[in-house]
């Protein structure tokens, strides 16, 4: 199966092709740049290098979230848009499982969500022992006390003294997305349909938080998920 995979959720912008489990190609873009310029030249520039036309794919995987709002829309907007237009398999894949290296015992990967906040996810053996979450870190770090091996990735360096304080012996390890990470994972996936996928924020954006506050008795939100 010949898959296109790419994330956008964070700072990092990865793109990987995939022929079954053999990686083809790889890039990933440390850089604090707009996803939404870079992503299709990249993906264009990694199937040239391998004379592949886009009717050669045969599914994309996608991070889906959570993440920066803006690369999670530019990044699902760009997977459904392709999938549609070229009839072939949509999957999603967690961002922070995107994250998640091969080790033993508790990962937890981290994306910085500002004010001591954070998307954590809980993993062991490449599988969510726990849902995805948005939460603060000191009651992460509370949850986590009693764990004895504990392993730290993602956008950590923010948090590595509080985690060196509160757990001593826990791994502390700064990893970037893999999109061939998602690639494998995605292979393994039921499709999804291409019009009904939305983004996993995990938290509404802070205008609409701001927003219910003061309009508590409205059930509806002014804004529309897209």
């Amino acid at each position: 199966m010949k898959v296109l995979a790419f994330d956008t959720s964070s700072t990092a912008l990865s793109v990987a092709l995939l022929n079954g489990d053999k990686v083809m190609a790889e890039q990933t873009l440390n850089v604090k740049k707009n996803h939404s310029i870079s992503l299709m030249p990249t993906i264009d520039f990694l199937m040239k290098q391998l004379d592949w036309a886009p009717t050669d794919l045969e599914r994309i995987a996608v991070a889906e979230g959570p993440g920066s709002y803006t690369g999670l829309r530019v990044a699902v907007a760009t997977a459904k848009t392709m999938a549609y237009t070229l009839g072939i398999d949509l999957v999603g894949v967690s961002s922070l499982q995107a994250l998640c290296p091969k080790t033993e015992g508790l990962v937890i990967p981290v994306m910085d969500a500002r004010r001591n906040n954070v998307y954590a996810g809980f993993y062991e053996n490449g599988r969510a022992v726990r849902q995805d979450c948005h939460i603060n870190f000191t009651i992460l770090l509370e949850q986590l006390k009693d764990m004895t091996q504990v392993t730290f990735v993602g956008e950590v360096e923010a948090f590595r003294s509080q985690i060196v304080e509160a757990l001593p012996n826990a791994r502390i390890q700064q990893t970037l997305p893999s999109a061939t990470r998602i690639g494998k994972i995605g292979q393994s996936l039921s499709p999804v349909s291409a019009h009904a996928f939305v983004p996993e924020y995990l938290k509404k954006v802070e205008a609409e938080e701001n927003w219910l506050k003061t309009n508590q008795e409205v059930e509806t939100t002014y804004i529309k998920r897209v």
